[in-house]
């Protein structure tokens, strides 16, 4: 392995379900990784020790019942940063990805699974070496960010709808007004949220 090898995530957005988190640990296993995890009402810790690393991934528990993988992350293990790319792909996810190698950096951006922007930085040299589409503008760029993001926003916050009005049914025929009560509350927040993102 290239002992200069590094490789750093950023700006995740990346969600899945448990079975997800599950899988990945099976498949670490396999590869003879030395693994540990914890986890707590709303956070599941996952620590892989690579040689005398140990690698801390954090996902966090939605109320969608959804996990959500926080955090930055600098990766120094080839078949871990495999991994970790892998999850991406299959969570149609976001993330900025920086590999180090011999005094040059590679920007992969990535949107939704997909790199979209792929940039070579040599000191004070930057060059594109792939862009998806005609190359838009800083303006364009963000715009067509911000309304996928708003378009991904919208149908996770619908998931989040429909889970809690089967929590709403649920509490309505166990009887717990309590519970109902507070769910109808939470239900007409989210269609405040709701209303302003499809505005």
């Amino acid at each position: 392995m290239n002992k200069s090898y590094e490789v750093e995530y950023c700006n995740l957005e990346l969600r899945f379900n448990r079975r997800h988190i599950q899988q990945l640990i099976k498949d670490l296993i396999q590869e003879g990784y030395s693994l540990y995890w914890s986890e707590d009402e709303s956070l599941f810790i996952l620590s892989v020790r690579t040689g005398r690393k140990l690698v801390k991934l954090k996902f966090q528990l939605m109320r969608t019942g959804e996990y959500k993988l926080i955090g930055d992350y600098i990766i120094k293990d080839a078949k871990l940063a495999e991994f970790i790319e892998k999850l991406i792909g299959d969570t149609r996810g976001h993330a900025v990805v920086r590999r180090f190698k011999d005094h040059i950096i590679v920007i992969e951006n990535i949107l939704f699974g997909e790199v979209i922007r792929l940039v070579e930085v040599s000191g004070f040299k930057q060059r594109v070496i792939y862009q998806k589409g005609p190359t838009p503008t800083m303006e364009e760029m963000e715009e067509m960010f911000s309304s996928q993001e708003g378009e991904m926003r919208l149908l996770l916050l619908k998931m989040e709808v429909d889970d809690e009005l089967e929590r709403l049914h649920a509490a309505i025929h166990n009887g717990d007004e309590a519970k109902a009560e507070s769910c109808r509350n939470y239900l007409k927040q989210m269609q405040n949220r709701m209303f302003m993102l499809e505005w």
